[in-house]
């Protein structure tokens, strides 16, 4: 199946009508950058004016032939942008994240660690718009494409980092980098399609306190099933609630920023390696060369951001971010305690290797 055809078979699902709410719902700009600007408000859910809230959603994950494997929940609290608590549990997982009023981090685990899209699933509820800083002008382009289904056409805008070799390559195909796609009629995302192959679906979109929530989420790579979820209850949450307040034996540290670290350290704490392939179509042009990406390590040691910081061709950073996001570290350990660490990875590319 075609990258265009498999796109077209996750859009085909339409949005459910949204919920009536006090709040209008605008239409979609039709300039780039006032679709994610229009988008974010409704996106935003870590407001200090929202009321508290619980969900809970159950999912399903899949193995490496897409076939179903094992089952989970996932909570998570909210009473505040401070206080909220996050929670997964399947057999021979659970992991728990609490965020406390006097700005600290509990955090209990036992058993495995939480697989990468297991993790990524809080992000895709809550937060599935890029980063603000990959939206500056000054690092990424836009590149907007109408892909139509029938009489109904889905607007979808791929972030292209900068990079030296635009002249020669001006039209990017759609998806080797961060894409998303939206409704026609209005600012909800629908699909976003990253890393070359992987894709998230938002489907059964409704309204939550004046935010889009999809309440059916499926990963994919390629067609392969990766993760599916569906959110079983919302329900109003008392901020006294004793479920956002960790028991007292759970050591909690204060929240720091990730510790910056340099590359050549990080590398020596790579556990788990996946090597990029050579796109054919960077070999056919003679490119080589060193991508530079930016990531964020988490507590866990999975790679959990990354970012394009430069790249000689862009399908050598697509496969450099699909490569690098499968890596493993060892937890970074700060005065006794795993901490989140940013760092750069470069990925060289030679041609006759």
């Amino acid at each position: 199946m075609s990258r265009i055809s498999w796109l077209l078979l996750l859009l085909s699902t339409p949005i459910p009508a949204l919920a009536q709410t006090s709040v209008a719902t605008p239409e979609l700009p039709k300039e780039s950058a006032e679709v994610f600007a229009a988008a974010v408000p409704f996106y935003n859910f870590n407001d200090e004016t929202l009321k508290s809230w619980h969900l809970k959603a159950t999912y399903q994950l899949y193995d490496d032939n897409g076939k179903p494997a094992e089952q989970g929940t996932y909570e998570y609290w909210w009473a505040s942008p401070l206080v909220h608590r996050s929670t997964w549990t399947r057999p021979g997982a659970t992991h728990t994240d609490w965020y406390t009023a006097d700005g600290k981090h509990a955090y209990y685990g036992v058993g495995e660690r939480l697989k990468f899209f297991e993790y990524q699933l809080q992000s895709q509820l809550f937060s599935p718009l890029p980063e603000p800083g990959d939206l500056d002008p000054a690092r990424s382009r836009f590149q907007r494409e109408a892909i139509s289904l029938g009489s109904v056409k889905f607007p979808c805008i791929m972030i292209i980092p900068q990079m030296p070799l635009h002249g020669r390559l001006q039209t990017v195909p759609m998806g080797i980098f961060p894409t998303y796609c939206f409704d026609p009629k209005a600012p909800v995302l629908r699909l976003d399609y990253s890393l070359g192959t992987v894709a998230t679906e938002f489907n059964k979109i409704v309204r939550m306190q004046n935010r889009y929530l999809a309440r059916e989420i499926t990963m994919l790579e390629g067609t392969k099933k990766i993760l599916t979820a569906n959110v079983d209850a919302i329900t109003a949450l008392s901020p006294a609630d004793p479920a956002l307040t960790p028991s007292p034996e759970i050591p909690a540290s204060k929240i720091e920023k990730p510790v910056d670290i340099a590359g050549g350290i990080a590398a020596g704490s790579v556990i788990k390696k996946q090597a990029p392939f050579y796109p054919q179509d960077a070999k056919q042009a003679g490119i080589s060369g060193t991508v530079i990406l930016e990531a964020l390590i988490g507590m866990d040691g999975a790679v959990h951001n990354l970012r394009v910081i430069s790249a000689p061709w862009p399908s050598l950073a697509s496969a450099s971010l699909w490569a690098v996001s499968q890596w493993q570290y060892k937890p970074y350990i700060l005065n006794g305690e795993p901490v989140e660490v940013k760092t750069t990875i470069n990925v060289i590319f030679a041609l006759g290797n």
